[in-house]
C-alpha cells in the first residue's frame, strides 16, 4: 500500500502537538534536511518536526502509523549511507531538541542522555568528571550520540575499546505505533529475555526513535603518545599492523592513510607540518594510551622496532599536544578532503585484520580493471578500510554502470576474506542493493520479519537496509 502525501489536517495536527515554530515548512528546513553527508544525494521531505519530549515523538509516531505518513528520523546529518535521506518524502524527526545530558551516574559509571548530545561535547563533559567514554567517529565534533547508536558508530580507539555497542546498556525508544519502551536494564550483565537493546543498536533508525541511552563508562586515562610511521609500500603498511598484535600490543588507535589521503588532508586544512618524501606510498597512525608515561615510552620503544622490520621512512613521535593534535586532525578531515576533491563513492569495507594486505592488493586491481582511481584509509587495527572511489576522468554512463559492477566485485572479495560489507557507516539507502552478498534469503527473510514485527506498517525510515 502507497503512503499517503501530507494533507492540510496533517500539519494541523502536528501544530497541535508541537509549538507551530517546531512544524517546518520552509525551504531553508526542506533543503537541510533533504540530503546528509553522503554523496551527492537529495530526497526533500514534506515537513520537517522538531519534538523536543518523548511524549511528543509518540504522539508524533501514533498519528503517521495511523495515516501511514512515512517518518524518517534524523541525527547531526553527518551519515555516509543515506539513512536519514526521506526517500518517499513524508516527515523528517529532526532530534535536535534532545541535546541533554540527563544523569552522570558516577558510582556506578553510567550516563543518562538524549540523543541530540554532540559526541564530543558529551566525551568532554564526561572527561571532565574523570570518566571515559571511548567510541570517537571522525564527525564527532558534529555527529550526535544518537546517531551513533543507530549506526553502531566505532572511530580510531575501537581496535582496544570496541565501538558503540560495547557501551549501550539501556534505551528508551519510541514504537512505530507510537508505544514507549525501555529495551533492558542499567546494570552490567543481563541474561534476562531477548536482547533488544543490542537490537536496536545499529538498526539505522529502522525499529524505533530512541528518546533516551543510558551508556557504561570506563575511568578516564591520563596519557597518550602518538607515532607517524611512513612505508615506502602501502601493501607492507597493512602487514605491520598485523605484526604489531602479534607481538603483544594493544595501540589505542592504529589507523592507515595512503599518501593521496594524507596530501589531500594536508592540502584541505592547509597544514604542511608533515614531510612526505616521493617514495612513501602510506602512514600508520599509532597511539598508545595508559597512566604511566614510563610504560607508554616503552611500548612506543617497541612498536618502533617492530615497524622498522619493514620498508619505512623516519617515525615521527609527536612531542607536543599540537603536533599530537596537527596529526588527528589530519586523519579525521581525510573524509571532507577527499570529498572536496572529487564526486565520489565511499566503501566501508571490513575484514578479518591479517587480510588488509590482500584487500589493498584485490582494490588495486579492481581499480585497474573498471578504471577507477581508489583513495584507500581507515582504522587498521580493527580490519575497517574506508574505500574512497573518485570519479576523476571516468566518464558519467561508466561512473553509473560500469563502476557499480566493480563494487559489487570488491564486496564479493571482502566477504570471501572472512568480511562484510559494511564495519561503522550502516547499509542504509546506497548500500542495501548488496546485501545479497553477505546474507542469503533464511538470514534476509529473518530481518524482514524482524521489521515487520516492529513497524508493520513500515513507516519508520522505509527504504533502508533490506
Amino acid at each position: 500500500m502507497p503512503f499517503k502525501s501530507l494533507q492540510p489536517q496533517d500539519v494541523t495536527f502536528f501544530q497541535s502537538t508541537l509549538e507551530s515554530r517546531y512544524v517546518l515548512l520552509d525551504a531553508e528546513h526542506i533543503e537541510r534536511c533533504s540530503s546528509d553527508q553522503t554523496e551527492d544525494l537529495r530526497y526533500p521531505p514534506e515537513v520537517v518536526l522538531q519534538p523536543g519530549t518523548t511524549d511528543e515523538v509518540s504522539r508524533i509516531m501514533a498519528y503517521c502509523n495511523t495515516n501511514r505518513i512515512p517518518v524518517t528520523p534524523r541525527g547531526a546529518g553527518t551519515g555516509l549511507s543515506g539513512g536519514a535521506l526521506p526517500v518517499f518524502g513524508g516527515v523528517v524527526l529532526d532530534m535536535k531538541r534532545f541535546n541533554k545530558i540527563l544523569h552522570v551516574d558516577k558510582r556506578n559509571f553510567q550516563v543518562t542522555t538524549e540523543p541530540g548530545v554532540i559526541t564530543q561535547e558529551l566525551q568532554e563533559h564526561l572527561k571532565a568528571e574523570g570518566l571515559f567514554y571511548p567510541p570517537d567517529p571522525a564527525s564527532k565534533g558534529s555527529c550526535f550520540i544518537g546517531g551513533n547508536v543507530s549506526e553502531n558508530s566505532g572511530g580510531p580507539r575501537a581496535v582496544k575499546y570496541g565501538v558503540v555497542k560495547d557501551y549501550v546498556l539501556n534505551l528508551e525508544i519510541v514504537l512505530p505505533d507510537g508505544n514507549v519502551i525501555w529495551t533492558g536494564a542499567n546494570v552490567l550483565k543481563n541474561a534476562t529475555g531477548y536482547n533488544l537493546t543490542q537490537l536496536i543498536v545499529g538498526s539505522e533508525g529502522t525499529l524505533g526513535v530512541i528518546t533516551k541511552i543510558v551508556l557504561r563508562l570506563i575511568p578516564a586515562v591520563k596519557h597518550d603518545l602518538t607515532l607517524l610511521v611512513p612505508f615506502r609500500s602501502a601493501v607492507e603498511a597493512c602487514a605491520a599492523v598485523n605484526a604489531i598484535f602479534l607481538a603483544g600490543f594493544t595501540p589505542s588507535a592504529l589507523e592507515f592513510m595512503e599518501r593521496d589521503a594524507l596530501v589531500w588532508s594536508m592540502k584541505y586544512t592547509q597544514t604542511t607540518g608533515v614531510d612526505l618524501p616521493d617514495d612513501i606510498t602510506a602512514h600508520l597512525l599509532i597511539e598508545v594510551d595508559g597512566n604511566y608515561m614510563e610504560e607508554l615510552y616503552r611500548d612506543a620503544e617497541a612498536i618502533s622496532e617492530i615497524v622498522q622490520g619493514f620498508d619505512i621512512g623516519e617515525i615521527l613521535l609527536a612531542d607536543s599536544y599540537e603536533q599530537k593534535n596537527m596529526l588527528w586532525a589530519l586523519r579525521r578531515k581525510v573524509g571532507e578532503a577527499v570529498k572536496s576533491n572529487s564526486v565520489y563513492k565511499e566503501e566501508d569495507t571490513v575484514v578479518p585484520r591479517a587480510e588488509l594486505p590482500e584487500l589493498l592488493k584485490i582494490i588495486k586491481q579492481l581499480g585497474t580493471a573498471y578504471g577507477f582511481q581508489s583513495v584507500c584509509y581507515g582504522h587498521a587495527g580493527d580490519g575497517n578500510l574506508h574505500v574512497n572511489i573518485v570519479k576523476g576522468n571516468m566518464s558519467d554512463e561508466d561512473w553509473e554502470v560500469k563502476l557499480p559492477l566493480g563494487i559489487r566485485e570488491l564486496f564479493k572479495e571482502v566477504v570471501r576474506l572472512g568480511g562484510t560489507l559494511s564495519g561503522e557507516h550502516g547499509i542504509g539507502l546506497v548500500q542495501k542493493g548488496y546485501m545479497d552478498i553477505a546474507f542469503n534469503a533464511v538470514q534476509m527473510n529473518l530481518m524482514r520479519d524482524i521489521k515487520r514485527v516492529f513497524d508493520p506498517e513500515g513507516i519508520l525510515n522505509p527504504g533502508k537496509v533490506l
